[in-house]
């Protein structure tokens, strides 16, 4: 369990116009502490605060960690962990075999074809609440759960993100617009999506909770665009992504757009999330 010093439900909230106010979390599970404290050091903005030891007797002493800004902050004790996901649909070139604290150019690469939506695409729409009983951890339900990604977009998206009769999408991108990911912090979004054969999502800007639950999870990339590209690509055409140079390349229009840096979270999702980051660089016994 992980308590939390601050109301987290502002989930219609625009990273790209978030300001620099520190914010605390207090963990209570050991591991999780560890990971987090560990993780955060190496960064000189994050600064770890002691606390007064609670009262329930069977909980360690928690800790509190302040964090500056949203993309240094996804430290989230999940109750899912997939490690089953089968193969994107995206073909991907090898990822990096540099260690996570290298600090070489990402060579990762995605290409495939896009599905392109628009503004404030929230989680409801994403994954409806009626198949939040689906358990990712379970390969069957996992599987399950992302032939139904996207299934509550609105009767104006003709093009449905996966076909009623298959199991995953034929669009391993997607092209969003602002606020991508508003709604309430339900993890199974950013799985639903990963579980459906999507590799990486690139949207204008994103609901803070949704980009934290992709990092945390590691089901997928979100990836901010410098400009609108949701205005100017379509539903189907073929497109590149690449980590490194931080552009995505539109084949079907010839058309390339910059990136923004993934950053220090680039490792965490490579890993396959949060736990596994901190297990691989040894922050917590693997």
């Amino acid at each position: 369990m992980i308590f939390f010093s601050r109301d987290f439900a502002q989930t219609n909230y625009d990273i790209k116009h978030q300001k620099e106010t520190p914010f605390d979390l207090t963990f209570s599970r050991p591991e999780t502490t560890m990971a987090a404290s560990l993780f955060l050091s190496q960064s000189p903005i994050a600064t770890p605060t002691p606390r007064s030891s609670p009262s329930i007797s069977f909980l360690s002493s928690p800790q509190t960690i302040k964090f500056p800004s949203p993309h240094s902050s996804f430290l989230f004790d999940l109750s899912i962990a997939v490690s089953h996901a089968p193969p994107r649909a995206a073909t991907i070139i090898p990822r990096a075999t540099a260690s996570p604290s290298s600090t070489a150019p990402s060579t990762t690469a995605f290409h495939g074809r896009c599905y392109v939506v628009g503004d404030n695409i929230d989680t409801d729409q994403i994954i409806p609440a009626e198949y939040l009983t689906l358990v990712p951890s379970n390969p069957s339900e996992y599987e399950k759960l992302g032939s139904y990604a996207l299934i509550g977009l609105p009767s104006s998206y003709s093009t449905r993100f996966v076909e009623s009769d298959e199991m995953k999408t034929k669009y391993s991108i997607i092209i969003a617009g602002d606020n991508f990911g508003c709604g309430s912090s339900r993890e199974h979004a950013p799985v639903a999506l990963g579980a459906s054969g999507a590799v990486a999502v690139v949207a204008e800007s994103y609901a803070r909770i949704f980009f934290r639950n992709s990092v945390a999870t590691g089901e997928i990339y979100p990836l901010e665009s410098e400009t609108r590209i949701c205005d100017e690509c379509k539903t189907g055409d073929v497109v590149t992504i690449e980590l490194g140079k931080s552009r995505l390349i539109n084949h079907t229009t010839g058309k390339e757009y910059k990136l923004k840096p993934i950053g220090d979270a680039g490792p965490v999702i490579e890993a396959g999330g949060i736990f596994a980051y901190a297990r691989k660089t040894g922050m917590i016994p693997s």
